[in-house]
């Protein structure tokens, strides 16, 4: 099973403050501007009674994390998850504050979540959950304010229900206080997908830079979740030979590429990718060391850590999943020579589309579909240029540019707005 490593193999936020110090040792920044982007702005820590199915009260634990609103409202998803844990949370919203920095959308970073375990809940049991959940959230979200999303286990109808929370306590319809809502009730087209095209877009400008030909590349998956899956579709249709991919059932190999349209349908009906036709079964730690030219760790943190890196042999590593790569497994792939596109610039095709359905939903005018795809793919393109750019002239691993771009405008915009009082 994958599963997020946070408790077993280090703790996500102290990941995110290494890798926040390791940048702004190089950017230079003085102690002031440190400890006012480094920590989050808000925390809160809610008790979600739930009355069960069997007619219980089941007492939840959930969180809500703004990590900085230094450049516009704080925006990042909702997860429920059994391994859920404040730490987690502020790692995300730390990340999600960095990566909309470098995709540079008018946003910060926030992240919230409930630890439970949505697989055994039932329907009626997750709409209570988030609506009471929500309401005690309440006064830390809005539109201007802070703006939830799907993450781990939530989905558009998960945004439907706070949506109209949110929207029956204040009165009036609000569809801007979240996104990765149904299109019926202002969501945007193209959000479903943004994430794994986002990566896909990456993964292009990658092998352009290193000159190795997309069509044809070998690719393994680890988690075949909303971005792994879309990110695989795309590959394969763009002439990768996608051989290998993984989900929490099982892991399913064929060294002559797997159909994944018809793996996406088995996926859809069954829940699972285990025991897919005309494919072998292999263990998940033998997908990751896989021989191939691009690795895609779309599940969960610390998937690959000091004790697993060495055996990574992809040539690109494109961070799909928030922080699929610890410290030390970074430095075992820069050591390698394998191409890391990082997280907050690979998977920030969620949040760039997020913008974009927040963008639509303030104006009360809709885009189509091509026209969110070219804009996507010019943000994606353009980011990749730029942590490129700072790659290469300053001589650091492409995480470090990615943190240095991000942290950096964000450094910017507190010294231009000061300190109040």
């Amino acid at each position: 099973m994958v599963t997020t490593a946070t408790t077993t193999q280090g703790n996500a936020y102290d990941v995110a403050l290494e890798n926040f110090d390791a940048a702004a040792d190089r950017l230079e920044l003085d102690s002031d501007t440190r400890e006012m982007i480094k920590y989050p702005e808000r925390m809160l820590t809610v008790t979600v009674p739930v009355r069960m199915d069997n007619g219980h009260i089941h007492r939840f634990e959930g969180y809500r994390v703004q990590h900085s609103s230094v450049r516009g409202p704080a925006k990042g998803g909702i997860r429920y998850h059994p391994q859920v844990t404040l730490d987690e949370i502020k790692a995300l919203a730390t990340w999600m504050t960095w990566k909309c920095a470098v995709v540079n959308i008018p946003f910060g970073g926030a992240k919230g979540g409930i630890t439970c375990d949505p697989k055994h809940m039932s329907l009626g049991e997750l709409e209570r959950m988030t609506r009471r959940y929500t309401s005690s959230i309440l006064p830390m979200i809005g539109p201007e304010q802070d703006i939830p999303a799907p993450d781990v286990y939530t989905n558009s109808q998960t945004m439907a229900w706070i949506m109209d929370t949110y929207s029956m306590t204040k009165g009036y319809p609000i569809p801007g206080v979240v996104t990765g809502k149904p299109i019926s009730l202002g969501g945007s087209l193209g959000r479903n997908e943004a994430t794994g095209r986002g990566v896909s877009y990456t993964i292009e400008c990658a092998c352009e830079h290193l000159g190795l030909p997309l069509k044809g590349a070998t690719v393994a998956v680890q988690g075949f979740g909303n971005a792994g899956s879309i990110a695989a579709q795309l590959l394969h249709e763009a002439g990768a030979k996608v051989i290998a991919v993984s989900d929490s059932t099982g892991c399913v190999y064929n060294r002559n590429g797997l159909d994944i349209p018809e793996l996406m349908r088995m996926k859809s009906l069954t829940g699972h990718v285990q025991g897919f036709p005309e494919s072998e079964e292999i263990h998940h730690d033998e997908l990751l060391a896989m021989e191939c030219d691009i690795l895609v760790p779309a599940a969960l943190e610390n998937a690959i850590r000091a004790d697993n890196a060495a055996k990574v042999r992809a040539r690109i590593v494109a961070e799909a999943a928030n922080g699929p790569l610890t410290p030390a497994a970074d430095r075992i792939l820069d050591g390698k020579g394998i191409f890391v596109i990082p997280d907050i610039l690979c998977n920030a095709g969620g949040v760039t589309v997020s913008y974009f359905e927040w963008v639509q939903d303030e104006q009360h005018l809709f885009w189509e579909a091509q026209d969110i795809y070219n804009r996507l793919e010019r943000v994606m393109k353009t980011a990749f240029r730029d942590v490129l750019k700072l790659h290469l002239d300053q001589g650091v691993p492409m995480r470090l540019a990615a943190n240095m771009l991000g942290i950096g405008r964000v450094a910017e915009a507190v010294k231009l707005r000061g300190i109040y009082p």
